[in-house]
């Protein structure tokens, strides 16, 4: 009789410790989820601002050309 009370409780202690595992790894991922999250969001923003000045670069050098060629001829 005590055996398979000492089964279940093993059974039971096993589900347990799945348990946990599933748990620790669910918070170790969501905290490298945050980190890597915490680093790329800036970088990510940085990238766009460069990215879009230098596609912004163009249209404003073009027009800064333009009124020089403007105030040169006038």
């Amino acid at each position: 009789m005590i055996e398979i009370i000492f089964s279940i409780l093993a059974i039971w202690l096993f589900f347990k410790a799945i348990g946990l595992a599933f748990k620790l790894t669910w918070g170790a991922a969501k905290i490298g989820a945050t980190i890597l999250l915490a680093i790329a969001v800036p970088a990510f923003i940085l990238l766009a601002i460069f990215v879009g000045g230098f596609v912004l670069l163009l249209p404003v050098a073009l027009i800064a050309g333009a009124v020089g060629l403007l105030k040169a001829c006038c």
